[in-house]
């Protein structure tokens, strides 16, 4: 995977590079249930930003081995291009707060692109800072993005033997669904057995990043650096490998199958509770 520096953006520094020619931005808008949003980023969107269907573009086919497990990379670098991203682009993501930015952010990095980060408070932090909103669709015309392959991941039995021999494995979806509540999108209650809880969501407040020191005090609470993180379907554990990037933590491997791939089997233990 490309080298980290700060995989954030603020919005001041956006607004300050708007209009450069090596400039792509990235509108990610997406949530569960109802998935993407083109109709969003149609009604207003930051200047000269490009829609990405995460549900199309940023994932394969749902079935066994998830709901959003990796798209086929040809068909992400040919998204890529349609977005216009050149292979020297520097590119940034955003959304409305549902983590759809990190997913691509993750995509591109796996994929060895030089240049990626995520608008850090995302489209409310954009307009909060002053910054204007335009309407329709734009043509990101053609770019010349290439991919081989996705590194800084690992499949599911991948994540068994990571935890056997030690490694630290975080779930990233709610508590509760952690705890084994019923939810409608889990096959099975429960989580992978020796997986610790870290809900996507405690790294942010009102959309922004938390500090990098409250991540490390919540990493060190938890027994250390984790090795992968998984979720649902693995979108929004992209979003906690975001905020632990940010932290330093570089070397955490996405489970993209996530919940809803490894559920799916019966023959693999679940645990439920906390």
């Amino acid at each position: 995977m490309t080298p980290l520096s700060n995989p954030l953006v603020d919005p001041g520094w956006l607004l300050a590079e708007s209009g450069a020619d090596d400039l792509v931005v990235l509108d990610v808008r997406w949530a569960l249930p109802e998935g993407s949003d083109p109709e969003g980023y149609r009604v207003g969107h930051l200047p000269d930003a490009r829609f990405v269907d995460l549900d199309r573009d940023l994932a394969g086919a749902p079935g066994m081995s998830g709901r959003h497990p990796l798209p086929p990379v040809d068909r992400f670098a040919a998204a890529m291009r349609r977005a216009g991203v050149h292979r020297r682009d520097r590119v940034v993501c955003y959304d409305a707060g549902t983590a759809g930015a990190a997913r691509a952010w993750w995509l591109l990095r796996a994929a060895g692109h030089p240049f990626v980060r995520v608008l850090d408070g995302g489209l409310a932090g954009w307009l909060a800072s002053g910054g204007k909103l335009e309407a329709g669709s734009i043509d990101g015309g053609a770019g010349d993005f290439q991919a081989t392959t996705f590194e800084g991941w690992v499949p599911a039995e991948g994540v068994a033997t990571l935890v056997r021999s030690g490694g630290i494995a975080l779930d990233a979806r709610s508590k509760a669904r952690f705890d084994g509540e019923p939810f409608p999108l889990d096959p099975r209650p429960g989580h992978v057995p020796g997986a610790r809880s870290f809900p996507w969501t405690d790294a942010y407040r009102d959309g922004w990043m938390i500090s990098p020191a409250e991540i490390m005090a919540r990493v060190s609470q938890l027994g250390g650096p984790p090795a992968v993180v998984y979720c649902g379907s693995g979108v929004t554990a992209c979003a906690l490998i975001l905020a632990l990037a940010s932290a330093g933590c570089e070397a955490v491997r996405l489970y993209p199958g996530s919940w809803s791939e490894w559920a799916q089997d019966p023959a693999r233990p679940v645990e439920v509770g906390k």
